[in-house]
């Protein structure tokens, strides 16, 4: 128990100070916009490239991991639009409902991954976000093209879901610290100590944005479905994904950073996406409010069991 207090906590304290801060009025919504921002396209970007850019004990590509994270996203993708239409959920509804089930906040499953596992675990966790990201970006944008109520253009749809992928600041400091790995080349002095300095901002900043964002206004409406998102993102996605991470017989340390990363709440970013796509974008940060809210449960189990 005092390994979740000690890891768990000190990060859900942060996003409930940003709450408070919100609710003090010492941080406004121009804040967290900005903030936003700049942890998105400056500071969590270097922190990527900083963790996988370093030379590792081995720089391969650790497949049967990767392959395993990316075969239970799916499986989840696929079950949610199953119930999405087995419930008769308004089309508008199910492209945000759809990636609430499965896709995750990158900010709090950094922190805690380096809090529980170190350099080598945020390694590890970085080349995954290389992979996973762009895989995640084509589930949801591809589910909201086929089930938003506005009919774009197919070409348009297509070129944002290109755009969006390519130009993602994460996915390009991944793949350039995966690059950059493989070379073998320690990173000179200066630029080891900049990004150090950098990535030092990008976890406290964005843990505070999540928390200035909660509205629990959000909720109202949309608790129904904004339960079964969380559930499936909660619950049913960290036992489908151990029983295929187990399957697959993946390495220890890749076991614990597979159950905390099924374990993570739902990526605060899907609201934005909903508005791109014209999905719902209330229904988006009901989703986003109740995955929070409840992701403690999952995430302590995930450190009891397998990170203790």
């Amino acid at each position: 128990m005092s390994l979740v207090i000690d890891s768990i906590i000190p990060i859900f304290a942060i996003i409930a100070m940003g709450s408070l801060l919100k609710a003090l009025r010492l941080i406004d919504d121009t804040f967290v916009k900005v903030s936003d921002r700049l942890v998105y396209y400056v500071f969590f970007p270097a922190l990527l490239f900083w963790k996988i850019g370093k030379p590792a004990q081995s720089a391969a590509i650790e497949w049967p991991f990767i392959l395993a994270v990316l075969l239970a996203v799916f499986a989840v993708f696929a079950l949610s639009l199953v119930f999405a239409r087995g419930v008769r959920m308004p089309s508008d509804q199910i492209g945000s409902f759809s990636q609430g089930c499965y896709r995750f906040s990158t900010y709090v499953g950094m922190a805690l991954v380096i809090v529980l596992m170190g350099e080598e675990g945020g390694r590890q966790f970085g080349v995954l976000l290389g992979f996973v990201i762009p895989f995640i970006n084509v589930l949801a944008i591809s589910s909201m093209i086929w089930y938003a109520g506005e009919s774009s253009s197919p070409g348009l749809r297509t070129a944002l879901l290109v755009k969006s992928t390519v130009t993602n600041p994460l996915i390009i400091a991944c793949v350039a610290g995966i690059l950059y790995s493989r070379w073998g080349w320690p990173l000179p002095g200066f630029l080891d100590r900049s990004l150090g300095l950098m990535s030092a901002l990008a976890l406290p900043l964005a843990l505070i944005s999540i928390g200035g964002s909660l509205t629990f206004a959000a909720l109202g409406g949309h608790f129904r479905y904004s339960v079964a998102a969380a559930l499936f993102k909660l619950a049913v996605l960290p036992v489908l994904g151990y029983l295929i991470v187990k399957a697959f017989q993946v390495d220890p340390l890749q076991l614990k950073i597979a159950m905390i990363y099924f374990a993570l709440p739902t990526s605060p970013n899907n609201y934005i996406l909903s508005a791109l796509l014209h999905s719902d974008v209330e229904l988006a940060g009901a989703s986003i409010v109740l995955s929070v809210l409840l992701s403690i449960v999952p995430l302590s189990v995930a450190v009891l069991i397998f990170a203790g």
